[in-house]
């Protein structure tokens, strides 16, 4: 989360104003903050995996949605966007604009150097206090990498990691399957040896 662009709005001001302006920005106490731009890398892997889990999902009770859909973490206050988001069931929706889902059955964050923390840490614990959330993926833009945590029975979170494009991840609450290949499709990632010499 970066620094806020104002202070002290009230949640329905910040929502009127959200809904005039084509920028997206996150909702937290009283302050907005102003989201950054995606990268290429970013915006073909919430692509692939948007039509991944569109195609997977068909004909079945839940419902894929871009980073277009708000998300309201109601027992924080938080308003954020999510990269991709599953409803499944009735989705509930704060208005009638229908734009702010509050229960989202699976979130997929796709991180990057500026928001990896925030989506790992503090990001993560907002997500948590969502009853409805079962299934919490990192994406990795700079490898072929995909982290899930997911809930089980006792309210802990179960961790598990994918490496490689021949991996992929299980989602059993949804019943779909994320193949690293697909998801990472036409992804170019970094020279690693340019890291080691710069310059």
């Amino acid at each position: 989360m970066s620094r806020p662009a104002e202070l002290f709005v009230t949640a329905a001001d910040y929502l009127a104003r959200e809904r005039q302006v084509e920028t997206r920005n996150e909702y937290l106490n009283g302050c907005i903050y102003a989201m950054g731009g995606a990268s290429r890398g970013h915006n073909r892997i919430t692509v692939n995996l948007t039509a991944s889990l569109h195609s997977q999902l068909k004909h079945t009770p839940c419902e894929p949605f871009s980073s277009d859909m708000r998300v309201k973490v109601s027992p924080t206050g938080l308003y954020t966007y999510p990269d991709v988001v599953v409803a499944c069931g009735e989705p509930r929706f704060e208005d009638q604009h229908v734009d702010t889902l509050l229960n989202p059955t699976v979130i997929i964050e796709v991180l990057s150097d500026s928001t990896a923390a925030y989506d790992r840490g503090d990001k993560f614990a907002h997500y948590r206090t969502l009853e409805s959330l079962s299934d919490y993926l990192l994406v990795a833009q700079d490898k072929p990498r995909i982290e899930h945590y997911r809930r089980q029975t006792d309210g802990q979170w179960l961790y598990s990691a994918a490496d490689g494009l021949e991996a992929r991840i299980e989602i059993p609450t949804i019943a779909c399957t994320l193949h690293l290949a697909e998801v990472y499709d036409r992804v170019t990632f970094p020279d690693p040896s340019e890291s080691l010499h710069p310059g």
